[in-house]
């Protein structure tokens, strides 16, 4: 006789993905929003003293045992207030919360769902206050502090259940996870704080995102991930004064840093103040990489930019570059991660940096007046619709030719002119990669002087500036491996 036939319910198990508020889900702390929201729908007549000074020490170092003893007792503050009055403040501060949601934690987000996780928010933050927000952004559930309330509809001052912090919110989540069928040992976690320590630890995948102090110390005992949802993966923030890394080193992007070279820089107000743009200057030597870092730091902002697999497969340095937001780009493959990756950049408002040269022209094709490009940065613009904003350099090469492991550090009595052009921004027209391409080396050239739209036959010298050392290869066929076909 065969097995007999199983006749009970089958409980279908799955996983989540859990993100704390704040600091975590959103950038700060809501609880300024809210007050506000309060105050303006007539819930509260007043701040508290020293709100917003609490507020601005929670957005610097996160969670503190007072902020959170305060926080327990804002159940008794509440007594006498109408539900009502303050789920509809909520749902006005939601929209403005909405907006504080970093882009790459909408990533994050929408690649959850899309692999069938149940979204869920776990926060100290009373439900009635959260509750709108968590519907605004389509997340399944919401596990969080919540108020008694009297028959009248108005808060009674005590707290319904756990308070969801430390190991409340560890009890409250597995509360949760036992009614849902949820596995938190397939799930994951996503916090700033060191008190959600127990909750990160329960599950199989934990993230602290924009850590505290703690937090990372104890991220980085553990080997736990550490993000920062308004970067992207793996970019470097300075601990404590929670800054990017890239935008520390602007500050010495300088030319009276750089005393081997002379620069001569304008257009740098078309680099636009905030959202994407795609820079795309031609290609001359090694020292491009800090001639556009010295003119884009004069705008202010970090740039991502794409670069060979060798940069950052080289010890230190490959680190180095993928602190800084570099993209990595590995070419022969035909993957088109690195393009999605830039995408990615633009669509969460940043800007994407890139040579479309691709490689320094080496011989005869370095001096050859018509620029050819590879489609990478035409496809880009057309795929964001971002703006392309082209650069011209020349003089590069006199600091740092092809020639040379190094470029001339101590040439500081008479260094060379670097001259640096940046032009207006322009949008692509069209699907096609092919004349997109075209257009964006046309406005690099015109933005160069008029030598560089000259004929002329180089010197055997200045040929072999052109060539790596140990180049070995055959200067005729050095044109026909220029790009423009990928």
């Amino acid at each position: 006789m065969g097995p007999l036939p199983f006749s009970g319910t089958v409980r279908l198990v799955t996983a989540a993905a859990i993100f704390d508020l704040d600091r975590t889900l959103i950038t700060g702390a809501s609880g300024a929003v809210y007050s506000d929201a309060m105050r303006a729908a007539g819930v509260t007549s007043r701040a508290l003293p020293g709100e917003k000074a609490l507020f601005e020490i929670f957005n610097r170092v996160g969670e503190t045992l007072p902020s959170m003893a305060l926080a327990r007792q804002a159940a008794a503050l509440s007594r006498g207030r109408k539900r009502a009055d303050v789920r509809a403040a909520a749902k006005v501060a939601a929209k403005q919360l909405r907006d504080m949601v970093p882009p790459y934690a909408l990533k994050v987000i929408e690649e959850h769902r899309a692999a069938g996780r149940k979204l869920v928010i776990a926060t100290t933050t009373p439900y009635d206050l959260v509750k709108p927000l968590a519907d605004l952004l389509k997340f399944d559930d919401l596990v969080a502090t919540r108020y008694g309330v009297s028959k009248d509809g108005t808060y009674d001052g005590t707290i319904d259940g756990p308070f969801v912090w430390n190991s409340g919110k560890l009890e409250a989540v597995r509360e949760w996870a036992g009614q849902n069928d949820v596995d938190l040992g397939e799930s994951y976690a996503y916090s700033d704080s060191v008190f959600d320590v127990p909750l990160l630890s329960a599950v199989a995948f934990p993230h602290a995102v924009n850590p505290d102090p703690r937090l990372a110390v104890v991220a980085a005992a553990r080997r736990w991930p550490v993000l920062h949802f308004d970067l992207p993966k793996g970019v470097a923030k300075v601990p404590v004064v929670n800054m990017e890394l890239q935008k520390l080193l602007l500050e010495l992007a300088r030319p009276q840093f750089i005393p081997f070279a002379k620069f001569d820089i304008e257009g740098t107000e078309n680099i636009p103040a905030d959202g994407p743009a795609i820079i795309c200057g031609n290609h001359r030597s090694y020292f491009d990489i800090f001639a556009m870092a010295v003119t884009v730091a004069r705008a202010g902002r970090p740039v991502r930019a794409l670069g060979k697999k060798e940069v950052f497969d080289a010890p230190i340095i490959g680190q180095l570059a993928t602190a800084l937001g570099g993209i990595r780009v590995e070419r022969g493959t035909g993957s088109d991660e690195p393009l999605m990756a830039a995408a990615d950049a633009l669509l969460a408002g940043e800007v994407v940096a890139i040579m479309p040269e691709g490689t320094i022209p080496r011989g005869p094709a370095f001096f050859d007046p018509a620029l050819k490009g590879r489609w990478g940065a035409a496809r880009l613009a057309i795929l964001t619709k971002a703006p392309v904003v082209p650069v011209g350099l020349w003089g590069t090469e006199k600091v740092w030719p092809r020639s040379s492991r190094l470029p001339n550090l101590l040439n500081v009595v008479n260094p060379p002119l670097v001259r640096i052009r940046v032009g207006e921004p322009f949008k692509i027209g069209g699907k096609t990669p092919a004349p997109a391409t075209k257009k964006i080396m046309t406005a690099i050239s015109g933005l160069l002087p008029a030598e560089a739209r000259m004929t002329r036959v180089p010197s055997e010298t200045e040929l072999r500036l052109t060539y790596p050392p140990g180049y070995k290869g055959d200067p005729e066929k050095e044109t026909a491996r220029r790009p423009g076909t990928d």
